[in-house]
């Protein structure tokens, strides 16, 4: 084993219980780089060691790849229940969706004859067409995830405690959001929203020296509803990583510690 490797085993061995995690993708990083079998069996050796305490026994590389994407299942599926349901976004201060910014600006214009009401009512069936997309876009997220390799962990080696959940948006966002748009449109067509929008219009193009107004409905409600989404599932993995207690299975209370 190269001297650089016997460095980078002693020195995650060292900083165990400053930050296990780092130790956990530690390995992760070091087995992919490793083009020997005997390299591996060792630092899967020296995790085991490291880990042995908090953890409750020696884990694989596969076991640490698999507890990150469990983490990230649990916390999307927390984040859909949370969500999809009535007001899920609309009532929700950080995840609800305003109109887009070409519509809101028009809204002050209808207030001066009395439409701004319908601007409104156009608003709350966005964020209705959110709440009824998330559950159905949720075996989405659970694909994107089961697609995580142990390449993928690299990226989240040295970051912060959302830096799965960023990096698996950065993978995975824009397949995810292409996705999206067939449910987003047809939940939109459910809540009335293109109906809405489409008498909107039409009485907004009857005030005199009204500007022009353009918006893609679509577009707006999936990149905000996955804004919100991904927010929260970064809050509940920085949970799973801090609190004992929201480690569920066995497996999560073994990759990240404790004894919930």
């Amino acid at each position: 084993m190269s001297n650089l490797l016997q460095w980078f085993i002693l020195w995650f061995m060292a900083n165990l219980m400053k930050k296990k995690l780092g130790v956990i993708f530690g390995v992760v990083l070091l087995s992919g780089c490793a083009n020997s079998g005997a390299v591996l069996e060792e630092l899967e050796r020296a995790a085991a060691q490291a880990m042995g305490d908090s953890a409750g026994g020696s884990l694989t590389i596969t076991e640490i790849s698999n507890g990150l994407k469990e983490a990230l299942t649990i916390g999307s599926g927390q984040v859909v229940s949370q969500l999809g349901r009535t007001d899920g976004f609309n009532a929700d201060p950080i995840a609800h969706i305003p109109l887009p910014k070409a519509l809101d600006r028009a809204r002050d214009v209808a207030a001066k004859v009395g439409l701004d009401g319908s601007f409104d009512s156009l608003e709350t069936r966005l964020n209705r067409a959110a709440e009824l997309a998330t559950p159905k876009a949720k075996a989405l997220f659970v694909s994107a995830i089961q697609q995580m390799t142990l390449e993928d962990a690299k990226g989240i080696l040295q970051g912060p405690d959302d830096s799965a959940t960023q990096y698996f948006r950065g993978a995975m966002g824009e397949r995810l959001s292409n996705a999206m748009r067939p449910i987003v449109d047809d939940s939109l067509a459910q809540v009335g929203a293109v109906r809405a929008f489409n008498e909107l219009l039409a009485s907004y193009r009857q005030i005199p020296f009204a500007p022009p107004i353009e918006a893609n409905l679509t577009d707006h409600v999936v990149d905000l509803g996955m804004d919100g989404i991904f927010h929260y599932i970064a809050r509940e993995e920085r949970a799973i990583r801090e609190n004992p207690l929201k480690r569920t299975t066995e497996l999560l209370r073994r990759v990240f510690g404790g004894d919930a």
